[in-house]
């Protein structure tokens, strides 16, 4: 693999990383959130949401980080 390609899929994980962080901290928010709804349903719903925002966000970032440092062997 070219080393310009290479530099540039470990920019692309960096982003990818970035977002996983925004998405991750988004969905600590709505866990927060939580504590003040009303009703069951609304409980649920912020559960739910906050709940499927941190996985998505933390795969994100794992993802991110796992092929940032496979990258970075290669570039080497």
């Amino acid at each position: 693999m070219d080393p310009i390609e290479i530099k540039g899929k470990i920019k692309a994980a960096q982003i990818n990383n970035a977002l996983g962080i925004f998405i991750l901290a988004f969905g600590a928010i709505v866990l927060f959130a939580m504590f003040y709804t009303e009703t069951m349903v609304q409980h649920l719903t912020d559960l739910a949401a906050g709940l499927i925002l941190i996985s998505i966000g933390g795969g994100m970032v794992w993802k991110a980080k796992r092929t940032i440092k496979r990258l970075k062997t290669k570039l080497e």
